[in-house]
């Protein structure tokens, strides 16, 4: 289940030029599983990347899972934690079989 929620986050890394980088943006769309997030930094598809939990301090390795087009010197990329981590992002997730209810 993917959630729209921005959470402040510190993305750090190797670019595409393999200097070490490190950017502040926050996230789109949440799962149990990793992240919709955008971010300037040249990376590429397969790559490892460490985001920060602003909030929390915590830290997770992921891996870059898909790269979108680039918009306005950014790029919407999702990510993937590489150990499972579903309560990262410290929210309950809806259960799989749930549905919005109709007005």
């Amino acid at each position: 289940m993917r959630v729209l929620l921005s959470v402040p986050i510190l993305v750090s890394g190797k670019n595409s030029k393999q200097q070490d980088f490190q950017e502040e943006t926050r996230t789109l769309v949440v799962n149990a599983h990793g992240a919709l997030i955008s971010l300037a930094a040249p990376v590429v598809a397969g790559q490892q990347i460490t985001i920060s939990h602003k909030a929390t301090q915590e830290a997770c390795e992921c891996r870059v899972v898909y790269l979108g087009t680039p918009n306005s010197g950014k790029v919407q990329m999702g990510i993937e934690f590489v150990k499972p981590s579903p309560s990262f992002w410290h929210i309950d997730f809806p259960p799989d079989d749930w549905v919005v209810p109709e007005s």
